[in-house]
């Protein structure tokens, strides 16, 4: 997994970051926590899923980009509309993958 250099962080779990993190990296339980990652396809802006599907066998291993960490679903919909006028405000425009892999090359 990769994460964003500017990672979107919950109001909840902001103290928790880093031990969040680890905690995804090593393959353990976080009931309640969502990913908002950057999907393969271009075709889409961003997805949720909640952290628990990477412990799932037969949920694919990829090499997730995740852009944001939260509690619970309604505040990963909160954090992406969050993003989504960020965006906005910044280019003019929707294009949230190339804001973010910008940002990102940027450093």
């Amino acid at each position: 997994m990769r994460y964003y250099t500017h990672l979107y962080v919950g109001g909840g779990i902001e103290k928790k970051k880093e031990k969040i993190v680890r905690r995804l990296e090593t393959g353990k339980l976080q009931p309640g926590i969502h990913l908002i990652t950057l999907p393969e396809t271009e075709r889409n802006q961003l997805e949720i899923f909640n952290s628990n599907l990477l412990l799932q066998p037969d949920f694919p291993k990829k090499d997730y980009f995740i852009v944001g960490i939260v509690k619970g679903y309604e505040e990963a919909v909160e954090l992406v509309e969050e993003i989504t006028k960020e965006v906005y405000n910044e280019t003019k425009g929707a294009d949230i993958r190339s804001y973010i892999l910008k940002k990102e090359q940027e450093g």
